[in-house]
């Protein structure tokens, strides 16, 4: 019996900290750091080699999402990558190529 537990206690912290929520990560002391985040992608844009997305989760907040791949509009993704801070962007999540 404490054997099962000890697997779903496990089991449990280990998925509750494979995603954070995106008002979580809009922290300083997050830049430079690898996070995941998981929502809705909102928007897409590519131009030239550049390319970016909105990604929203269920809270209602947002964050921009450098990438290669653009998911398509409505999609629930995890997006995993460094976080970064520009002065006009604000915080973005630049994906792991």
């Amino acid at each position: 019996m404490i054997k099962k537990l000890l697997v779903l206690f496990t089991v449990l912290v280990l998925l509750s900290g494979c995603s954070q929520s995106i008002e979580e990560v809009k922290q300083d002391k997050y830049v430079g750091e690898t996070i995941s985040v998981s929502g809705t992608v909102e928007g897409s844009i590519k131009i030239g080699d550049l390319s970016a997305y909105t990604l929203t989760d269920s809270n209602g907040d947002s964050i921009g999402v450098a990438s290669d791949a653009l998911p398509a509009e409505g999609d629930q993704i995890t997006a995993k990558g460094t976080l970064m801070k520009a002065p006009i962007l604000g915080y973005y999540i630049d994906v792991d190529k």
